[in-house]
């Protein structure tokens, strides 16, 4: 039913060779890949149909040398398995006459030219070392001198004048024009609050509107600060505002916003501290 052939037996190395496999019959042939050991597959043909015989080529050849079987074939025929005969293939070495080799001094090791990959981790290495010396210039000093750069004028003025610089900055910035009235009072008190912390030299910042009244009411008792009952009712009237504003959700018409402004510009020029009249003035 099934039959394998080789053209010879006997193969020096790396000689071809022919192998065929022919089977009696040509439906319901199935020829699985070829297993071998030892040997190697150069080319193979396509199944061919001869005289009611299924035939398959292919050409070996062998780059060992020794005895190699090729193995027997498993071959299905109509769901039947039939299996090859195994095939005994002597592969031998070429014999080399030495007398007649011309013999050559042996040759000194030779470099390999050089290769990114032999310059890659030290290139690697300066670059990550550029990174870190550019972020270290960075943030030490380009960062720092551009901050020294923009930091605010107003810091270094004395207490009224930055007060006025703030009120033009807040104005400038269209907040309540734009619907964001909480964060409008929210920074003209935190400018008048900082107004009353640096010309008179109290927390003013942290201390609520009541506490922040009493405490001016006291000075104006004490006379140790220069502003009418007046500015101070304004000043509370303000803050009861921004209260509302902040934490009752208020919504002031524009008129009130714009007296409101008005007002806290008011009670920065009225509030001073009174002058310490030196007892030389006295006399």
């Amino acid at each position: 039913m099934v039959n394998v052939e080789i053209d010879t037996t006997n193969i020096r190395i790396g000689e071809q060779f022919n192998l065929k496999i022919s089977v009696n019959e040509t439906q319901n042939v199935i020829i699985p890949k070829l297993q071998l050991a030892g040997l190697e597959v150069v080319d193979s043909t396509k199944v061919d149909t001869i005289k009611n015989y299924l035939i398959k080529k292919y050409v070996l050849t062998g780059f060992d040398s020794g005895s190699f079987y090729i193995p027997q074939q498993q071959i299905f025929v109509k769901n039947q398995a039939f299996l090859t005969d195994s095939i005994l293939v002597n592969v031998a070495t070429i014999a080399v006459d030495t007398t007649k080799v011309k013999k050559f001094p042996i040759k000194s090791i030779k470099s390999e030219p050089y290769v990114f990959d032999d310059f890659k981790i030290y290139i690697y290495l300066l670059i990550a070392a550029l990174v870190i010396i550019g972020f270290w210039i960075y943030w030490f000093v380009i960062r720092k001198r551009k901050e020294e750069e923009e930091a605010p004028t107003y810091k270094t003025l004395p207490p009224y004048d930055e007060a006025i610089y703030r009120l033009n900055e807040l104005d400038e910035k269209l907040l309540w024009q734009n619907n964001k009235i909480k964060e409008y009072y929210s920074e003209l008190t935190e400018i008048v609050r900082g107004y009353i912390e640096r010309e008179l030299h109290v927390p003013a910042l942290e201390k609520t509107t009541d506490e922040i009244i009493e405490m001016l009411l006291d000075f104006k008792d004490a006379e140790t600060i220069e502003t009418s009952k007046e500015t101070i009712k304004k000043l509370k009237d303000l803050l009861q505002e921004a209260d509302l504003v902040k934490f009752a959700k208020s919504k002031p018409f524009a008129l009130e916003i714009e007296e409101d402004r008005k007002d806290a510009e008011d009670i920065v020029s009225s509030l001073k501290p009174k002058p310490i009249i030196e007892d030389d003035e006295l006399e």
